[in-house]
């Protein structure tokens, strides 16, 4: 699948990027006006929390970003009033996805160096979601995460997150189809945890961590969820959540923008199929939060780990969600209560339409 894309800059100097299926015409028209940042706006700082050996964005200016506006006045669908401005500037045509720098991140460049946020659109259309969308419009939405993701560590981020918070049980804030890329100048704790067990499991075995982790859950069975010839879905052994997730190719891949044609449309179409089963779980649209892991954007060709998503959906059954209490929260010591081959088996049984 070949994507197109139109760069330029918001009339506030933020980056805006229009992708398309189709090339972009020599005089193509784009307008700059739109939203703009707020004249008190103050750009974020990181500050270093000693105790814990970890950095912490401070950013005062998010506490006046939009919160659930109605559908007439969301700031992420095109721009149709000049009267109601948002964030997507006019152009010739309207577009099919976008990237733009985030108007209240959390990472922006400053003292503690680089860093970056930004949303991408995965639709012009105000109602729907990421399984929503045609198998098209999500292998192209993973061209866009790779162009993304390549361009931004070629500006020297150290790391590169991309994400999405789906429902407000997750802390969403607009419901327009979206996620967003957060562009590190570290690799952040999490990440950073796994990436020391893959080098110590690399020094055990000479193995890719991540690699190791999928082919054994192939062979066992029990816990995958969906399987092409390229990718593999499954609920991990020692699963956080009780329809924790994981996603990630067969063959050996240290970054999204490493995957391969083929690999892309399978994801696609194991994304789309995997939201059609959370959301036939309990017959009503799953929140989540995905989050790609990856390796650093300083070791391309990092043979110890490699790229995966992680699905965590907040729901432990129809009606009760799964809250990290003190525990969980004030240690990092999580508690299932639910057995991870039981909760892949009830993925599996879901049929979905195609």
């Amino acid at each position: 699948m070949d994507i197109f894309k139109f760069e330029a800059r918001k009339h506030d100097g933020r980056r805006f990027i229009q992708y398309g299926r189709t090339p972009f015409p020599a005089d193509f028209s784009f307008s700059s006006e739109g939203l703009a940042r707020p004249a008190d706006w103050r750009a974020p700082s990181l500050r270093y929390h000693a105790m814990r050996d970890e950095w912490v964005a401070i950013s005062t200016s998010r506490n006046t970003r939009p919160f659930l506006p109605p559908k007439e006045y969301c700031p992420l669908c095109p721009q149709r009033d000049p009267a109601f401005p948002t964030e997507i500037p006019v152009s010739d045509r309207v577009y099919e996805l976008a990237a733009f720098e985030n108007m209240f991140p959390a990472l922006a460049p400053g003292e503690q160096g680089p860093g970056r946020c930004e949303v991408v659109l995965y639709s012009p259309h105000h109602e729907g979601t990421l399984g929503g969308e045609s198998l098209e419009q999500i292998e192209a939405l993973l061209h866009v995460w790779q162009d993304r993701s390549r361009s931004l560590a070629a500006e020297g981020h150290t790391q590169v997150f991309i994400f999405e918070n789906k429902g407000a049980e997750v802390g969403v804030t607009l419901h327009h189809p979206h996620g967003q890329i957060y562009a590190f100048n570290h690799v952040p704790p999490f990440v950073a945890r796994e990436h020391d067990a893959a080098r110590a499991h690399y020094v055990r075995t000479g193995e890719c961590h991540i690699c190791s982790l999928a082919h054994a859950e192939i062979s066992d069975g029990s816990r995958v969820v969906i399987e092409t010839p390229t990718v593999v879905a499954h609920v991990p052994f020692a699963a956080r959540y009780p329809y924790e997730v994981h996603v990630t190719t067969r063959a050996h891949r240290p970054l999204f923008e490493h995957l391969e044609p083929q690999e892309l449309t399978d994801l696609a179409l194991v994304l789309k199929r995997l939201i059609f089963k959370y959301d036939g779980l309990f017959g009503f649209p799953m929140p989540y939060i995905m989050a790609h892991h990856q390796s650093a954007s300083t070791e391309p060709n990092d043979p110890t780990y490699h790229w995966h998503l992680e699905f965590y959906p907040p729901y432990r059954s129809r009606d009760k969600l799964k809250y990290l209490a003190g525990v969980e929260s004030g240690t990092g010591f999580f508690v299932n209560d639910t057995l991870p081959e039981d909760k892949a088996a009830e993925l599996r049984a879901i049929a979905v339409p195609f």
